[in-house]
């Protein structure tokens, strides 16, 4: 597993550096670990020490590692989600976002204010079949994110979540044809998400125009419901 999280890291880094070399130099962009308490810090501290301060936070860092609760065959189990793959997706989706957002908090407080942005999901609203890590995940982030609102909200920093549905990311373009055909006739819209539908939602949470938005989860999601 953590093979594969590798795999992704590295993948996500050139990506990174490509889209650096495309927009300039007087940006950047730094790889790191959001499970590390430690580096994450570090990594907050490198941007205000360039740029003086950390205006918007978007913690969208989220891996999958999908499997059953338990599955049990003629009155024997046969076979359950492992420690491992809750642990590993608790520590990315969960844990990342804590880490993230304590590193930069103090930082936005002495700077008079900002925004913080949180990736969940529709199943963090509604649950999904075979995501027990996954949900949980995402639902204790919209927790997160309420209590971030209340606490910080007298320091002028707005805490947001957003909810995607199913969006033509890397991770849903790995599936079959087959089950992307299924997937784009269950939004009411017909058709799945594009990331610039989820960016677009990010930007104007970001943005003053959104200035009093605050302890909100906003669902992107072309009109779905689970189960459905």
């Amino acid at each position: 597993m953590r093979a594969a999280v590798e795999w992704l890291s590295r993948r996500g880094a050139r990506q990174g550096l490509a889209l650096l070399q495309e927009i300039g130099s007087e940006h950047d962009f730094q790889k790191v670990d959001v499970t590390d308490r430690k580096k994450t810090q570090e990594w907050v501290d490198s941007v205000v020490q360039k740029y003086g301060r950390a205006d918007v936070l978007i913690n969208n860092a989220g891996i999958l590692r999908d499997g059953l609760f338990v599955k049990v065959k003629d009155g024997e189990l046969v076979k359950q989600m492992s420690e491992e793959a809750f642990d590993l997706v608790i520590s990315v989706n969960l844990k990342g976002v804590f880490n993230c957002a304590q590193a930069v908090a103090p930082q936005m407080i002495s700077q008079g204010g900002g925004v913080i942005l949180n990736a969940s999901s529709v199943v963090g609203l509604d649950g999904n079949y075979g995501q027990s890590n996954y949900v949980a995940t995402k639902a204790g982030v919209i927790g997160m994110t309420k209590v971030w609102a209340r606490e910080l909200g007298r320091n002028n920093i707005r805490v947001n979540a957003v909810a995607p549905g199913m969006i033509l990311t890397d991770m849903l373009l790995s599936m079959p044809k087959e089950q992307l055909e299924m997937f784009s006739k269950k939004p009411a819209l017909k058709r799945l998400g594009a990331p610039e539908d989820v960016a677009n939602l990010y930007a104007f949470l970001a943005s003053d125009d959104a200035s009093y938005i605050s302890g909100e989860v906003i669902r992107v999601d072309g009109g779905i419901v689970i189960g459905t």
